[in-house]
């Protein structure tokens, strides 16, 4: 089974890459200045995680290590469990 979470990770980090190279590049100072305000609201944002109770961040913890492990079900499956309750 492909580990999912290493997969995004990586797919993150060459995104991010791209963006780099495509930023040092880049001479249009309005989308620099865009680039500079998103930075700072992102910056001013606060994350949804650190909005988490114990129980809810133990949960998400559970559910990553269920995927690494390969403890998981496909959409289909669910879907035939669950219907008579949808």
């Amino acid at each position: 089974m492909i580990n999912f979470v290493e997969n995004d990770i990586m797919n993150i980090q060459t995104e991010k890459l791209g963006l780099i190279e495509w930023i040092s590049k880049l001479n249009d100072t309005s989308i620099i200045e865009k680039l500079r305000s998103i930075k700072e609201d992102y910056s001013r944002s606060k994350d949804w995680w650190d909005s988490l109770n114990r129980e809810e961040i133990e949960s998400i913890e559970r559910g990553l290590k269920d995927l690494k492990d390969g403890k998981v079900h496909s959409h289909e499956t669910a879907r035939k469990v669950y219907e008579k309750y949808l």
